[in-house]
């Protein structure tokens, strides 16, 4: 890994930390109003013409404190990240992740490198998580060790601190992107070939319930971002349900977009997928998309998706596409609906046309390795694509492709062939 050179922050300059100190009393005094200003690029830009000027006054000795970047860096950290604030600005920063106060890492481009940033200590590193989460009636502590989130900017931010997390706190940060890249995109960065874009935007298209499979950051979302937007009519409305919110189709498109919402500190006001799913069947959706299905809203799903909701798209969890199957069924049965499992896998195979599978494999990128279709009883058989050159997981192991991992080594026919046999 490539170490990332960076000049030396003021973080644990005494000096700084009196001059910050300074600084926020003069804003409580004269300025109060700022620090009820939601987290943003206006409260940002207002608060560093503050400082700016305070620092202008007479008797503040920001002299004694080196200037490059002062201003940014009492902003950050007075209402932001404090020593890793700047990775915000950065596009090419897709993950930030902080394992205690002295180990910073980031992902650029499917690749991790060390950042050298350091917080003060374990109690600066919960300071600055806690300014964070704050706004959103959220915090973390020894009686509340975690916390998830989403930032107004749409950053995820994930916290855990002792004592269930034994070295140190950890902050984990998945940045949002705005620009939303289309399925050509896709093929030009290698995620997936042109032949499968052709046939998976075509699925969609016509109609088929697509599941996508895949690790933690293996492109899932993104993928399924780029096919929503190549493959559906600006005017259909498409009701799309999250944990934490991520999908984002653009101002474009006829889109009602719901979260789920987590208990608050007193463990009460909890709105879960589930009870997001029910609310989503009642707004005339012409498809329903669940960002990741991980709990009992894959009843309510299955039930929709076998009463005439087609056309939707999801995300799951899962090591392969018969792995994604079945983990909708054992999410099924775990909801309690004492359903018989031969019932369950029937319904499955129903309600599920097409599962795509997606990783990051060696190089850092984010591949479709595999794409199947749904057949009764739960099977799965490979759709004949031009494999991806990338997908030498199923070469190398292939006992695992006895069934979902072979992709045959010309395509057959244009996509409006593949697509009506389907089924």
């Amino acid at each position: 890994m490539r170490a990332e050179i960076a000049p030396p922050g003021p973080w644990n300059d005494r000096r700084f930390l009196e001059l910050v100190e300074a600084v926020r009393e003069r804003l409580l005094r004269e300025r109060p109003q700022l620090l009820r200003q939601p987290p943003g690029p206006e409260l940002r830009q207002r608060l560093e013409a503050f400082v700016t000027q305070v620092l202008a006054r007479p008797g503040v000795a920001a002299g004694t404190v080196p200037a490059p970047g002062l201003v940014q860096a009492i902003c950050a950290e007075m209402v932001g990240l404090g020593p890793i604030d700047a990775l915000l600005g950065d596009d090419a920063v897709t993950e930030i992740m902080v394992n205690g106060p002295e180990r910073v890492f980031v992902e650029r481009e499917g690749r991790i490198q060390p950042y050298p940033a350091r917080f003060r200590d374990a109690d600066h590193l919960i300071e600055t998580i806690n300014r964070i989460v704050a706004p959103l009636g959220r915090r973390v502590d020894p009686a509340h060790p975690f916390v998830d989130a989403r930032l107004p900017s749409g950053d995820r931010i994930h916290a855990i601190v002792p004592p269930l997390a034994v070295d140190g706190p950890v902050l984990t940060v998945r940045r949002f992107h705005r620009r939303r890249p289309s399925l050509d995109d896709l093929v030009r960065l290698g995620t997936l070939t042109a032949d499968a874009a052709e046939f998976l935007a075509a699925a969609v298209r016509s109609r088929r319930n697509v599941l996508i499979s895949g690790a933690t950051s293996s492109g899932k979302t993104t993928t399924l971002i780029a096919l929503l937007r190549a493959a559906t009519h600006p005017w259909e409305r498409v009701i799309t349900l999250e944990e934490a919110a991520e999908i984002d189709l653009g101002p474009d498109r006829h889109v009602v977009r719901l979260e789920a919402r987590p208990a608050g500190v007193d463990g009460q006001g909890a709105v879960p997928l589930r009870t997001l799913l029910r609310n989503a069947l009642r707004m005339r959706p012409d498809r329903l998309v669940v960002g990741e299905v991980r709990g009992e809203e894959a009843a309510d799903l299955l039930q929709a998706l076998n009463t005439g909701h087609l056309g939707s798209v999801c995300t799951i969890h899962a090591n392969g596409t018969l792995d994604a199957l079945r983990r909708l069924e054992q999410l099924v049965l775990l909801a309690g609906e004492n359903w018989a499992p031969s019932l369950v896998r029937e319904q499955v195979s129903r309600a599920i046309h097409l599962v795509v599978h997606q990783e990051r494999v060696r190089s850092g990128r984010r591949v479709v390795t595999e794409i199947a279709a749904v057949r009764p009883g739960g099977r799965v058989e490979p759709v004949p694509l031009q494999p991806h050159p990338e997908a030498e997981r199923w070469r190398r192991d292939p006992t695992r492709a006895a069934s979902t991992g072979r992709l045959a080594t010309e395509g057959e026919g244009r996509a409006d062939a593949w697509t009506a046999d389907i089924r």
